[in-house]
Parts: structure tokens; sequence; C-alpha cells
């Protein structure tokens, strides 16, 4: 007989989501099922809700979540590492598994996931805001050994992808520089953990909402100012005049793009991370010399696994709300109005 479960799903175009009943899913061979413990929710889900028909890349209806963690409930056929009962996060950015890049655990720039029809759960694939989640590798569970799932979920995103982004400038980041985190929200006051864990540099948070700010100062930015047309000064009287060194721009609208341009030093790093439209000009004299731009995704598998050590050990935590199941369409109407500061968290 088939079992059914409650599942959030976004099934039309333009409109909200909603609480349905599916089937439980079968594991086919070398497939985990995860009774699914915690679901992180994403800024990503309202970029994927806000694509206009004639560009929506998925199929509809789509299990939202892309960051989920859950205990294992049942195998597919074939041999495993792991066992029934464990308790994993799950790695999302999901690649072929054989490419030069997954080689490297790099399945977040896997160059033939799109070409195969792989996504990541949440993001194409069904997610993980439903009472059970189908996982297509076990390379892509993690174990959480005694960490809370309801706290680790949303590190699988909210804490890789900052993660990824700011390992790149460590070099960057010596005694006496500085890292401007440009959006103190759920990314944002992960990053600033990052940076006061990895690196010596005075950190200078920036936001427009007191209470993101107020969450900023309390995980350890030496610096809150608010995020508008006189932040790059500020960010000068700060430096000496110099300016940031590694500027990580978590929210990538047009106004915080600017915003980022005109703090970075001389051959300082501007990460634009944020999924918004904004952009920045490069090109002789757009930018101070030798000032490097990019725009990462999510992180490696590896990084995955040293994150979830940092969060053992006490260095990084996210700041968690957490609501049931059936409230999630009410809770996303939230989150779009930007009244959680931190992270919201889905417990099925």
């Amino acid at each position: 007989m088939t079992r059914t479960m409650k599942a959030v799903q976004y099934r039309r175009v333009g409109g909200s989501p909603e609480v349905v009943d599916v089937d439980v899913p079968e594991p086919g061979p070398g497939q985990v099922l995860l009774k699914v413990d915690a679901a992180g929710m994403c800024h990503s889900d309202l970029a994927v809700m806000d694509w206009p028909e004639e560009e929506f890349p998925y199929r509809l209806p789509l299990t939202l979540g892309h960051e989920g963690a859950g205990t294992i409930s049942a195998f597919g056929p074939g041999r495993h590492r792991y066992s029934e009962g464990e308790r994993v996060a799950v790695y999302g950015p999901w690649g072929c598994g054989l490419c030069r890049t997954c080689s490297y655990g790099e399945e977040n720039y896997c160059r033939y996931a799109g070409r195969m029809g792989i996504h990541p759960p949440g993001l194409g694939a069904p997610g993980a805001m439903a009472e059970y989640l189908l996982v297509d590798d076990e390379r892509h569970l993690v174990p959480l050994g005694e960490l809370d799932p309801v706290e680790a979920a949303p590190l699988t995103d909210a804490g890789l992808t900052p993660y990824h982004a700011i390992k790149k400038s460590l070099p960057k980041l010596v005694p006496g520089s500085t890292a401007v985190v440009i959006g103190a929200g759920g990314l944002g006051h992960v990053g600033i953990q990052l940076l006061r864990t990895l690196t010596p540099a005075q950190v200078v948070a920036m936001d427009i909402n007191d209470q993101k700010m107020e969450l900023a100062r309390r995980v350890g930015a030496h610096r809150a100012i608010r995020s508008d047309d006189s932040a790059p000064n500020e960010t000068a009287e700060l430096t000496d005049g110099r300016g940031a060194e590694a500027v990580f721009d978590f929210v990538g609208s047009t106004a915080t793009t600017r915003t980022a341009a005109r703090c970075v030093t001389t051959e300082g790093d501007l990460t634009i991370v944020g999924v918004g439209e904004g952009t920045v000009p490069v090109g002789f004299g757009t930018l101070p010399f030798e000032a490097s731009v990019s725009a990462p995704y999510w992180g490696t598998r590896g990084e995955l696994v040293e994150l979830l050590e940092l969060a053992r050990n006490g260095s990084v935590r996210v700041h968690v709300d957490s609501f049931p199941l059936d409230e999630t369409p009410r809770v996303y109407e939230r989150f779009h109005r930007g009244e959680i500061p931190g992270r919201a968290v889905i417990v099925p």
C-alpha cells in the first residue's frame, strides 16, 4: 500500500506555496530515503517563485527546500556506508559525480548536471520541505553526529555558501585588514562569525534593518553601519581611507553592489553572493587597480565537512526560528517581508 506524506509545493507560476499530500518516494538503486528532521528556508526559494512563466526552468509542482537534515529511513538496493537511523546533513548542489570538478568535490560547478537533468533538491528535484526526502546518492550525505538538525540544516547553504566565498579571500585578510559584510541576515550573520573565527580582520557589517544590525553586533561584527550612500565614506574612515581588502555582498541588489564597489580597496576581493539583479562594471578606471570580482555558487562537499566541524566546536551557529510544516506558506510571507532576522527552519 502506498504511503502518503505532507509536502510544501510550488504548484503554479505566480502562485503561493501550498501544503499538500503526496506519495512517499521509494528509494531506487544507490538512493537513500531520509525522514526529514529540518529544512531551511532561503531567499533562493523566493527567487524561484518570482521567475516569470516564460523563464521558469523547472517542472511543476516542485517540493521546495534545498537545505535539509534528516534521519536515514531506508536504502535502495546496493551496498551502503551509512546505517539506518543515522542523522545526516544533505549536500545540495548535486553533480554527475564523474567529471573533473566533481572528482574534486566541486559538484557545485559540475558542467554536466544540467544537460543530464540533475538538479538540487528544492531547485528542480523534490526538496526537503516534506516529511521524507529522496537523496540520489550516498555521497551527498554528511554525518551530523551530535549537531542539532534544526541548527545544522541551514549550514548546508546559509553556512556553506559564505564559507566557500570567504575561504577564497583568506590570504588577503591578514592582521590590519578589513572585511565588509553587506546584508547581515541569513547568510551574512554566518559570514560574520566565519570571518571572526578564521581571520584577524576588522569586520564591518552593513544593513538597512535595525534587527539585523543588532544581530550582526551580537555575533561578532566590530562595527555595524547602515547600508546607504554614506556607508562607503564610513568604511573609508574606519580604514584610514584605504577601503576593505574583502567585500562580501550577501544581497546582490543594484544598490548593494554599487556600495560594494565603492568599499573595496586596491587588490581587494569583491564577492557578490546574493542573488539580486545588481552588477559591477569591470574595466580600467571603474574599480581600484587589480580589484577582483566574483560571483560564487554554493560550496564543495569537502567544505561542508569542514563547516560542520566548525559548528561542532562552537565556532559558528545559525540564528534560527523554527516552524511546523503546516505553517510554511505563512512563514514564506513573513520571510518575504524581512520579518525573520536569521534563518527560518521548517520542522515536519
